[in-house]
């Protein structure tokens, strides 16, 4: 989805009616399938037959192409008659001494035409629309032409999509692509990015709804976060980066490991620095890779160790991070002050917040990537009702701290008496929940306060 669009950002241009907008995009999107699948369809010429799939794919193309023009109407009309008449008269008279003759002619021509035409001109832009019923028929046509009679949509980066635009793409799935039989869609996502869903009095709910329309059939974060599941986490970025490498070194005709596990003996001291780069990574793949690639350089000639690890993530950090969040005055001082309440008073780098928060400086943080959400709705005795989501403060955050006395010494601050033990958050059972509830309204407070008493 990063892909479609132009530099002149018409999805985002707030100044353009939003219905111009969507439109705009959903026809981006129908072009960009029309055109992979006309790919696809050339490139497996032997089992797709072009002369069948090529007209259902120029019915799809007619269906998501049309244009109309939006402006006035002028009709111009033009009248013109003709009338033309004409007369004569002859007489001729001859004698001879045998007989006398007498001839005449009386001639009259009379013609009449009329002419009227009309012309009727419009002006105004062309603005593009959409009949889903048309592109779903046309869709169907596609996909009975196909080996299997099956289609699969796969649409990465939804959440690059301007999020009030989200619910008018969801929809024309919902009605254009879900309702054909074959057809499996699949979307990746970012839940706190993405809005797949909104109610409409008017004409009812736009878009898709989870649980009804679709399910959430799996959490990356499962498999990506190092404290969600270490030995997944471990395992999964072994397998991503193993390749990564095989690739690159191939590429310069240089002989590359086999498996994970010579991989690993021969780029790191112990398993653990490779352990710690997951750590500092916080379940994003292209960190990992840029820790790593600082920490290869750090090592030279040497196998990476844990300390390498540690200063290339505080280098990444740096670089990538903390200039984003600097930039952002009050960002960044709500950054300082949860590190302050977080991991130097409570040695912990995990808080929790309400579900339903909503926080612009937060949001802020979780897109610059120094917050990272890393358990999603938990739920506590102590809390009836309420449900919590889990952030993570970012490594790069900490990560000078790591050697001192207030390194973080578990996951969340739950009250027990040996904060040497990492923590394992029960998924139902808080045993102190107020203790981890990080509350917005003291830094606001304080905020109001500073700013009072510089007025003053």
């Amino acid at each position: 989805m990063r892909n479609l669009g132009s530099a002149g950002g018409i999805y985002a241009d707030l100044s353009i009616p939003i219905t111009q907008r969507a439109t705009r995009l959903l026809v981006d999107v129908l072009a960009v399938i029309h055109s992979r699948l006309f790919e696809q369809a050339v490139e497996h010429d032997g089992l797709v037959n072009l002369g069948v799939t090529g007209n259902a794919l120029d019915e799809l193309f007619d269906a998501h192409s049309s244009v109309r023009v939006i402006g006035t109407t002028v009709l111009e009309t033009v009248n013109s008659a003709e009338n033309a008449s004409s007369a004569g008269a002859s007489l001729g008279c001859s004698t001879s001494f045998k007989k006398t003759s007498l001839s005449g002619e009386m001639k009259h021509e009379e013609s009449a035409r009329e002419a009227v035409s009309a012309k009727k001109t419009m002006s105004g832009p062309e603005v593009h629309r959409v009949n889903f019923g048309s592109v779903g028929s046309a869709l169907n046509k596609v996909v009975q032409t196909l080996p299997n009679q099956r289609l699969w949509l796969l649409i990465d980066e939804w959440s690059e999509v301007p999020i009030d635009l989200q619910p008018l793409l969801a929809d024309l799935l919902r009605r254009a692509v879900f309702p054909i039989k074959g057809v499996t869609v699949k979307i990746a996502a970012i839940e706190q990015r993405s809005r797949l869903f909104t109610p409409d009095s008017s004409v009812g709910n736009i878009g898709l709804e989870l649980g009804a329309d679709l399910s959430t059939a799996l959490n990356l974060d499962d498999f990506m976060v190092f404290d969600n599941d270490e030995e997944k986490a471990v395992s999964f970025f072994r397998t991503l980066v193993l390749k990564h490498v095989q690739v690159a070194l191939e590429a310069e005709s240089m002989s590359a490991p086999m498996s994970e596990i010579s991989f690993i003996s021969q780029g790191f001291t112990q398993t653990n620095a490779f352990d710690e780069a997951v750590r500092a990574c916080e379940g994003v793949p292209r960190d990992v890779i840029h820790i790593l690639s600082h920490a290869a350089q750090k090592a030279n000639d040497e196998l990476i160790s844990v300390g390498d690890v540690r200063t290339a993530a505080q280098q990444w950090y740096q670089a990538s991070k903390d200039t984003a969040v600097s930039s952002h005055v009050k960002a960044k001082s709500l950054l300082t002050w949860i590190v302050d309440k977080v991991i130097k008073e409570r040695q912990t780098k995990a808080f929790l917040l309400e579900v339903g928060t909503r926080d612009d400086l937060i949001d802020f943080l979780y897109d610059a990537r120094v917050l990272h959400v890393l358990r999603k709705s938990m739920s506590a005795q102590d809390e009836p009702g309420k449900r919590f989501h889990v952030y993570g403060i970012d490594y790069g955050c900490y990560v000078d701290l790591i050697k001192t006395n207030r390194a973080p010494r578990g996951f969340l601050d739950l009250g027990i008496n040996t904060p040497s033990i990492s923590i394992i958050v029960p998924r139902t059972d808080f045993r102190s929940i107020r203790r981890c509830v990080l509350n917005l309204r003291d830094f606001y407070g304080q905020v109001e306060v500073t700013s009072g008493s510089g007025t003053n």
